[in-house]
C-alpha cells in the first residue's frame, strides 16, 4: 500500500485571475486609464459623474458602476473637518479681502486681480497665500509674465520661481478651453500642490463661438456643463477657481427683441425690469450668477480709486471696499 505524500500528492492548482469584468472585485487598471482619459480622476470625481456618463465609457457595466458609485454621505463632524482644509487666498488688498466670480467695468483690475492671486496664492498662508500652485487658463491673451514679476517683487518673490509655478495655457475656443479644465483635472490629480485655477474671462470665447438668439440656448448649456466641471474640481481637489467676467451694456427696454447681440440676450428676462440708469448686467446670464458662490462687481471710482462690491455670499454681508492698482498688483488705497 503506497501512503501518498504532500511530495507526491498531485500539485494544487494556482488560485485563478478574478474575471476583470467580476463586480465583487471592483475594476481593474484597464478601467481605471479609461476613467481617466475620461477626465475622471478620483474616487470623488466617479461620485459627481452621473451614471449615464459612466456607462458611455467603453467597458463599463451597470453591475460594476454600481460597484464603484459606493455611499455620497457623511456626518455633520465629518464635513466641518472638511471644511478645515479650505484655504483663504488674499487678493493683495486687505479692504477688499473683508467683504468677499467677479465681474466689472473695463480697467476696473479684474486680470490684475488674477495676476495678483497668481503670485499671493504660493505665498505661506500667514502672508494671505495657499503656499501652493496656480493653473491658468487665459481666453484673451492678457497674461504677462512681467507683470508676475513685479507683483513677485512687491511681496519678495523670485520671480523666476513665481512664473515656474503658474502653469499657463491660451485656450483659443469654448471647446479647447473645456479640454484645458478637462487637463487640469488630470494634472491636479498627479500634483497635489495645486491650490488655485484661473480663467480669464469666462464667458470671452462663448460670446465669439455662439452669436445670436438662435445659438443662446446651446451656448447657455455648454456652458452649464463647464461651469459644473469647475465646481466639481474645486471640491474634489481643494482648488479655489476664479472666474473672470465682463459686463454687458445696458439694454433699452423698448428695443425690439430682434435688436439685441448676443451679449444683451444673455438674459431674456432683463427686459422684464426697468432699472434706472441702465444697471450693467455681467455676461452670462443667470446660470453663471447660480454657479458662483462669492460674486464681486467692480467698478471705477475718482481718481485711481476702484471699488468692489460684495453682490453674493453665502457667509458673507453685502459690503463694499476700496482698492488701487499700481505696479504690485492690487492693493489698499
Amino acid at each position: 500500500m503506497v501512503r501518498q505524500t504532500a511530495s507526491s500528492a498531485a500539485p494544487a492548482s494556482r488560485p485563478s485571475t478574478p474575471p476583470a469584468d467580476d463586480p465583487e472585485e471592483g475594476i481593474n487598471v484597464q478601467d481605471i486609464l479609461k476613467l481617466k482619459a475620461a477626465a475622471i480622476n478620483t474616487v470623488s470625481g466617479v461620485s459627481m459623474t452621473t451614471r449615464r456618463q459612466l456607462l458611455k465609457i467603453k467597458g463599463m457595466s451597470e453591475a460594476k458602476v454600481e460597484k464603484i458609485k459606493g455611499s455620497s454621505f457623511a456626518t455633520g463632524l465629518e464635513i466641518q473637518e472638511k471644511r478645515k482644509r479650505v484655504l483663504t487666498i488674499s487678493t493683495g488688498s486687505k479692504n477688499v479681502d473683508t467683504i468677499l466670480g467677479v465681474y466689472g467695468e473695463f480697467r476696473t483690475g479684474k486680470t490684475q486681480m488674477a495676476h495678483t492671486m497668481s503670485v499671493i496664492s504660493q505665498l505661506p498662508p500667514d502672508m494671505g497665500g495657499a503656499s501652493g500652485k496656480v493653473a491658468y487658463i487665459d481666453t484673451e491673451g492678457t497674461f504677462r509674465p512681467d507683470r508676475i514679476r513685479s507683483i513677485a517683487d512687491r511681496f519678495g518673490v523670485d520671480g523666476d520661481m513665481a512664473l515656474e509655478n503658474i502653469l499657463y495655457a491660451r485656450a483659443w475656443n469654448s471647446e479647447h478651453q473645456m479640454e484645458l479644465i478637462n487637463e487640469c483635472s488630470m494634472r491636479f490629480a498627479e500634483d497635489k500642490d495645486y491650490r488655485l485655477l484661473i480663467v480669464d474671462s469666462i464667458m470671452a470665447l462663448f460670446r465669439t463661438d455662439f452669436s445670436g438668439r438662435g445659438e443662446l440656448s446651446e451656448r447657455q448649456q455648454k456652458l452649464a456643463q463647464m461651469l459644473s466641471k469647475l465646481s466639481k474640481l474645486s471640491e474634489e481637489y481643494n482648488v479655489t477657481s476664479h472666474l473672470a467676467v465682463h459686463l454687458a451694456p445696458p439694454i433699452d427696454r423698448f428695443e425690439p427683441p430682434d435688436r439685441y447681440t448676443d451679449d444683451e440676450s444673455t438674459d431674456p428676462g432683463a427686459t422684464m425690469t426697468f432699472v434706472a440708469g441702465g444697471a450693467l448686467k455681467p455676461i452670462g446670464g443667470h446660470i453663471l450668477s447660480h454657479a458662483s458662490a462669492t460674486r464681486m462687481f467692480l467698478r471705477k471710482g475718482r481718481a485711481e480709486e476702484r471699488v468692489a462690491k460684495l453682490v453674493d455670499s453665502p457667509d458673507r454681508p453685502e459690503s463694499e471696499a476700496s482698492y488701487k492698482l499700481d505696479e504690485g498688483g492690487w492693493a489698499d488705497v
